[in-house]
């Protein structure tokens, strides 16, 4: 059976190349807000350790539970936190001090592009949209150098011009800078008594980023989109805010502006990618004002909780408990999908991705089901190389069989809904919505995680297409 199902996947995925080429017909992408530099640094168990001798971390500071950062003991809290149960989190810091202390003590591989929509800018050069414009926050020359040499990317100058984001130099601001903090999954070692050891390969991030943590907005960018239009736009960095700093008054100033873009653009696509937000009025502000108004949201397993906290407590105490298996992440985003009534919600989740989206939407469930394929077979592409900045890289994993954990997630899903033309062809119905589930490709040691959901969401969406 396994084998069959196999075979019919494989059947699938042939498709994907022919799928990457129809991006070509797409004729602009814009992504908003977050643009930022990331310096990415893979950590082990022995560099932890270290680190927590060196700031002193004892017993009492591991049940620390605030998701913030002030000194420097909050940092390694927070790498040890994600690392010990797998999970990705994006933790602020507003402490110049702990923000020097993390640049002499921590250092970097390698710096590279980050924020969601930088992220996502870059990549849809590169997949082939004929026009892609990145809002930045800060735009001087460090900024610009993390921008692919492409000649269909653009922003917008220190003039209010037009140009190729990669040669923009904006010398009046400062480069913001985040810390990725990669470990893998098996690693282990001890700190203050204890043994941890790692369940799953994944990420802490480390943000000290004064423009991005108050939403600062260029109004050329605003502008230029509520004249111009776009097919499909990208939104995220709310995680940065916090209500100390007015953070749901910057949310529902966004929300405000969203509406007219929607006003100016009704056939345009707004997708709203959800990020790791800690600050839970932030995070309460983006469901109640930025959600309702998008066609599409993104979010992984953690994301997926957040929310659930905020939309329905009494059912997130009874999910964060339990193993996260693909029917009870299912469950969580059906009852997200009722509650906030997004018209399309996309998991990319360990192993397999699901969008759950209302029958009338605008992209049907094989076109769906298309890029979502695509989706998967470009962030497995990006885990084995370490990055999508070249055509080259984008279907290196393209052949690559289906991981048997995949298909295990997407059985175990088919079993839940009673539905075995899911597990078959990967499109069902349930409570009268579309259900698309795709297996995916998994890499065992993944160069990189950053960016993945980024990848997932906007490739599934704009490589839908027939």
């Amino acid at each position: 059976m396994t084998e069959n199902i196999k075979s019919l996947w494989k059947n699938f995925y042939a498709d994907v190349p022919a799928q990457l080429e129809k991006i070509g017909s797409v004729k602009s992408v814009a992504t908003a807000f977050n643009t930022n530099i990331d310096a990415v640094l893979k950590i082990d168990g022995v560099r932890i350790q270290k680190l927590a001798r060196q700031v002193g971390l004892v017993r009492e500071d591991l049940a620390d539970t605030k998701t913030h950062i002030i000194t420097p003991k909050d940092v390694v809290r927070g790498i040890i936190k994600c690392f010990k149960q797998g999970i990705a989190e994006e933790w602020l810091c507003e402490n110049p001090e702990t923000y020097q202390w993390m640049r002499q003590n921590l250092g970097y591989d390698r710096l590279q592009m980050g924020g969601q929509g930088g992220i996502i800018a870059n990549l849809m050069s590169v997949v082939g949209v004929q026009k892609v414009l990145a809002h930045t926050n800060a735009h001087p020359a460090l900024q610009a150098a993390q921008f692919l040499p492409t000649d269909n990317l653009f922003g917008f100058d220190e003039n209010g011009v037009l140009q190729k984001a990669s040669a923009i130099n904006r010398t009046a601001e400062d480069a913001m800078i985040h810390w990725i903090l990669e470990f893998d999954g098996g690693d282990v070692f001890e700190v203050c008594g204890e043994t941890i050891r790692c369940p799953k390969s994944n990420r802490f991030i480390a943000t000290y980023d004064p423009a991005n943590s108050v939403l600062k907005t260029d109004d050329n960018f605003i502008r230029y989109l509520t004249e111009k239009g776009y097919d499909y736009l990208f939104l995220s960095g709310y995680s940065n805010l916090s209500a100390v700093r007015d953070g749901v008054a910057k949310v529902m100033k966004s929300a405000e502006q969203i509406k007219k873009w929607h006003l100016a653009n009704p056939n345009g696509i707004i997708h709203l990618e959800l990020a790791s937000t800690q600050d839970i009025d932030v995070r309460r502000a983006i469901i109640e004002y930025i959600a309702p108004l998008v066609d599409s949201a993104g979010m992984n397993e953690r994301e997926t909780l957040d929310t659930l906290h905020i939309v329905d407590a009494d059912m997130y105490n009874r999910v964060c408990n339990q193993e996260l298996t693909s029917p009870l992440l299912f469950e969580s985003i059906i009852k997200l999908k009722q509650i906030i009534k997004i018209p399309r919600i996309q998991l990319h989740m360990f192993g397999l991705y699901v969008t759950v989206q209302d029958k009338n939407f605008k992209i049907l469930p094989e076109e769906n089901k298309k890029g979502m394929m695509l989706a998967a077979t470009l962030a497995a592409s990006k885990c084995a190389t370490g990055n999508l900045n070249t055509k080259n890289n984008l279907l290196w994993a393209h052949g690559l069989e289906i991981a048997d954990k995949s298909l295990a997630a997407l059985r175990q899903l088919s079993v839940y809904l009673n539905d075995e033309t899911l597990l078959s062809s990967g499109v069902a119905e349930y409570a009268g919505y579309d259900v698309i589930a795709v297996p995916t490709i998994l890499i065992e040691k993944p160069l990189t995680l950053v960016g993945m959901g980024d990848t997932i969401s906007s490739v599934s969406l704009v490589g839908a297409m027939e």
